[in-house]
């Protein structure tokens, strides 16, 4: 039975692709490393935005695992316009998986692309996977796997938090561990 565990990075200075992580999250991602410590991992995806790698390699210096960078993991875009009401309607695309915005992608599109990395991680050697990305992407990966998660659910996201996606007979099981 596969093991995968869903990291949101930790606290960063902004929401740029090259935004680092704040003195807080350098602390996180110590936190997530001695969290992780007691834990059986075989593989390590990260999305290639900075904050996401820096959250992963502490841990991933300590038992000796490379970090695959992985562009299905990068955050989605609502739209690459400014948009003054973006929460509006970010929820709507939670209530609507087809609905995008200009230049975005819908729920749907980016499900499916985060979805790519998890069958990949089925069909793989490794047990106990760890995957790092961020808020909307994971929220919308949960929400394949557990129906019932949803834009609330999204906005109770911290930074970081760990989820636990475990393969078993019946399909997939849905845990947050981070309890912080």
């Amino acid at each position: 039975m596969k093991e995968i565990y869903i990291v949101r990075h930790c606290q960063a200075t902004g929401q740029s692709p090259d935004a680092e992580l704040t003195i807080t999250g350098q602390q996180q991602a110590e936190e997530l490393k001695v969290f992780f410590h007691d834990r059986q991992i075989d593989r390590i995806l990260s999305s290639p935005f900075l904050r996401a790698k820096q959250t992963i390699e502490p841990l991933a210096e300590k038992i000796g695992i490379t970090v695959e960078v992985d562009e299905r993991l990068s955050e989605r875009v609502l739209s690459t316009t400014s948009l003054e009401d973006w929460q509006d309607k970010l929820k709507a695309t939670f209530d609507d998986p087809d609905l995008y915005f200009p230049g975005g992608e819908s729920s749907r599109q980016a499900m499916d692309r985060i979805s790519q990395v998890i069958e990949e991680i089925r069909s793989s050697e490794a047990e106990h996977a760890i995957i790092v990305a961020h808020g909307n992407i994971i929220s919308l990966l949960l929400k394949k796997y557990q129906v019932s998660f949803g834009f609330d659910e999204w906005q109770a996201l911290t930074n970081p938090d760990v989820y636990r996606l475990r393969e078993t007979p019946d399909g997939f099981s849905v845990e947050r561990i981070w309890v912080r």
